[in-house]
Order: C-alpha cells, then structure tokens, then sequence
C-alpha cells in the first residue's frame, strides 16, 4: 500500500502535502487523534499489522478504547470467518470498528476497466501481460490495451507454464513446461532463490529447532507438550526446559483472548522461542513450531 501510495506520488498522480505522511517512530510519540495508519489485513490475515493489532501481538500499535478502525474492504468468499474474527477481537479492545455491514465504505479490490485504461494512458507500455483474473478478465484487459495503443502482437495472454520472452524490447509466448517442477541451474533466481540459500545458512549456522504442541481446538489451551527437539544445536536434552513453561504461558494468554488459529498459535511459538533462544545463546537457528488441535 505505502509502495503503490510512493509510486503515484512520484509519477505525480498523488500530491501529498509535506509533513503530511510520517515515519512510524514519530507516528507512535504524537497524540493518537492526529495518526491515521494505513494498514494491511483487511481480509482477515492473521499475521497482517492490522491482524496483530487485534490479537495484542504489534510490536508498535496498541488499539485502545476510542480508536476507530476502517475496513473498506469487501468480504472474499471463504475469509468470512478471519475477517469476523479480527472485528470481534478490535471490538473487544475498544475499537469502533467500521466495515461494509454498517457503512457505505467498501472500495473494490480489483480496478474497474475505466481505472486500467486510466493507469494504461498515464504509463504507456510497450508490452502488457494480464495477469490478474479468470480468463475473460484476461482478455477484457488485452482489449483495453488494444484502445490504449499497444500493438496487438505485444500482448500476451498467457497462464501457468507458459514460458514469455522479453528480447529486444519485445515480449512474446516462445513455449511450455509441462512439469510442475522447474530445475533452475544457478545460484538464485529472486526472492525464491535468495530465500532458500538464506534459510540453508540459518540451519548450517544455528541449527535446527522443533517445537510441538498440542491444543484444544475449542479453547486454544494446551492439552499436550510443549516439547522442543533440536538438530544441530545442542546435544543437552534439558538445553530448552526453561523455554517450555514459557511457550505454556504465552498460549494459555493467547487462549484468553479468543485466539484459535493453528497458524497464529504457530507464530507465537515461533516468536516466544525465537526470542528466548537470542537472549539466551546469541543465536538464530531455523525454528519450525507444530500446533496440533484435538
């Protein structure tokens, strides 16, 4: 969002008054009725800001009695439940939280076709390659590419394993892959690659962590565990005994708050052992938390 926000301030579409947008350091020191944060989460995203913010679990932002919380979303299908969630949990702190159900402020996730050839004016491609939607979005939007002056044979419709040249300028379809595996021969390939080698080196480094717990799918309170097993870190077996009643605590803490997702409960293992294993030994091992519901 703040991305999108920087390029249509420098493409001088967005003008933004100085002063006006402020660091987080100094958004967090002035008096909460002069902040609006622009937040992720609006689909429900449990480890979005606006998902920690309703669980406590921001590092920065606390949402306290008198706060309002916009959604100008619409609901995806099949989110209903997360985004429900996130509302009850911003009400219980206090929140005036303000959604589609109670107000008229849902703005479309998806640009209509006046907006893409708007966007398509302002920018000038020499290529275009559709990318988002069902097949007839794809084609729709070809077409506006087509009114706004792009060569037809510069588009490319395209879906998954298609392979797309960009030589001389020119994008084209030049073939195929079948597999859904890919073999790539090199170092890295963008964040893929990058992402892998660095989590190799976090393991060859500081070892491995496991932690398992299982909980009460109801509840979210721990029935079984906590036990952490590790590979290439320490040969102690009582090495993690103080970290367990830890992970207990923060659990049974996240249970009094109505938190229930596997995912999130994953993520609070993931941090509370995380951050004791730093304060503890100085080191970063790759840690892999398991959260089990009966």
């Amino acid at each position: 969002m703040v991305r999108n926000m920087g390029i249509a301030r420098d493409l001088g579409l967005l003008r933004i008054p100085g002063g006006l947008v402020v660091g987080l350091d100094e958004a967090t020191s002035l008096p909460p009725d002069r902040i609006v944060l622009m937040s992720t989460g609006s689909q429900g995203e449990p480890m979005s800001a606006l998902g920690r913010m309703a669980t406590g679990d921001h590092r920065h932002i606390t949402v306290a009695p008198g706060d309002t919380v916009v959604l100008a979303s619409s609901l995806v299908p099949g989110n209903e439940t997360s985004v429900y969630r996130v509302i009850n949990q911003l009400s219980r702190a206090g929140a005036t939280v303000i959604h589609k159900d109670v107000a008229k402020v849902h703005v479309s996730g998806h640009s209509p076709a006046g907006e893409l050839l708007y966007l398509l004016n302002v920018v000038r491609p020499s290529n275009l390659m559709p990318v988002h939607g069902e097949w007839r979005h794809l084609r729709a939007h070809a077409r506006l590419g087509i009114e706004s002056g792009i060569a037809a044979d510069r588009i490319v419709l395209c879906e998954d394993g298609d392979v797309v040249d960009l030589v001389d300028g020119h994008a084209r379809l030049v073939g195929h892959v079948k597999s859904r595996y890919v073999y790539v021969d090199g170092l890295a390939v963008g964040d893929v690659g990058e992402s892998l080698l660095t989590e190799r080196r976090i393991l060859g480094d500081g070892g491995f962590i496991a932690a398992t717990v299982v909980v009460d799918s109801v509840t979210g309170k721990v029935v079984g565990g906590p036990t952490v097993s590790t590979k290439g870190f320490s040969e102690d077996p009582a090495a993690f005994n103080a970290v367990v009643p830890l992970i207990t605590e923060a659990l049974d803490r996240a249970a009094l708050e109505g938190v229930t997702d596997p995912h999130q409960l994953q993520q609070i293992v993931r941090r509370v052992v995380g951050r004791w294993v730093n304060e503890a030994y100085r080191r970063r091992p790759m840690i892999v938390p398991t959260v089990v519901e009966v």
